[in-house]
């Protein structure tokens, strides 16, 4: 309700201290709920024109999360890692679920295993911004091991590089050979050049502005 210096108030609510004390408390409420509110409302995405994920590029996938997009987006530009790549494989790990836990241990976004998680310093592996940035340093290991062949990277990435050195190629386990089937396919390559951070914010035309703001 707005009240204009010229607003006609009803004889009946008139010079009553119940009026007064009653328009003096929708007043103060009205304060409290949109200090309260709008900064949650900021956090959770709902002023995206302003906010820093709205500059992805567009092709980027996008997990309904502003936050989210934006670790994963810092995360490729930083470790050389396409976006996109990464999230097709946490599409396909985990749904974008941060409570994701399988049946061999494995946890969160990008489920990794107990000893992964050790090895890329993640001490737990259900925050997004650890999982992530462990996930991501792991897949470049992978691209890096196999010379940028996404195919062998993510047969490694799920089944481990031992297996498929032993298989010379793609393990002949169906979980596996599904895993890299699905993921190839919603991210459209099967090779990812090997790069600087630098080298693949051009190559992936990731915005350096942004970036940088993303960096801070």
């Amino acid at each position: 309700m707005k009240f204009s210096p010229t607003t006609r108030i009803p004889r009946r609510f008139k010079s009553t201290p119940f009026t007064i004390a009653f328009f003096i408390f929708i007043a103060l409420a009205s304060m409290f709920l949109n200090r309260a509110f709008a900064p949650m409302a900021i956090a959770h995405g709902v002023e995206l024109a302003s906010a820093p994920c709205s500059a992805i590029p567009s092709d980027v996938p996008s997990s309904g999360d502003c936050k989210l997009d934006e670790i994963i987006f810092r995360s490729g530009a930083r470790y050389g890692v396409d976006p996109r790549l990464l999230h097709a494989v946490i599409w396909q790990e985990s749904k974008y679920k941060t409570s994701a836990e399988s049946h061999k241990g494995a946890q969160g976004l990008m489920q990794l295993i107990p000893s992964t998680a050790r090895r890329f310093n993640c001490k737990d592996a259900r925050d997004a911004q650890q999982n992530i940035e462990a996930g991501t340093r792991y897949l470049r290991k992978m691209l890096e091991r196999f010379n940028g062949d996404v195919t062998l990277a993510l047969a490694g990435y799920n089944a481990g590089e031992g297996n498929v050195d032993k298989y010379d190629g793609v393990p002949p386990f169906s979980e596996t050979q599904n895993y890299v089937r699905i993921i190839t396919g919603r991210y459209g390559k099967t090779f990812h050049p090997i790069l600087t951070a630098e080298q693949a914010r051009t190559q992936f035309n990731l915005d350096r502005e942004l970036v940088a703001r993303l960096e801070r």
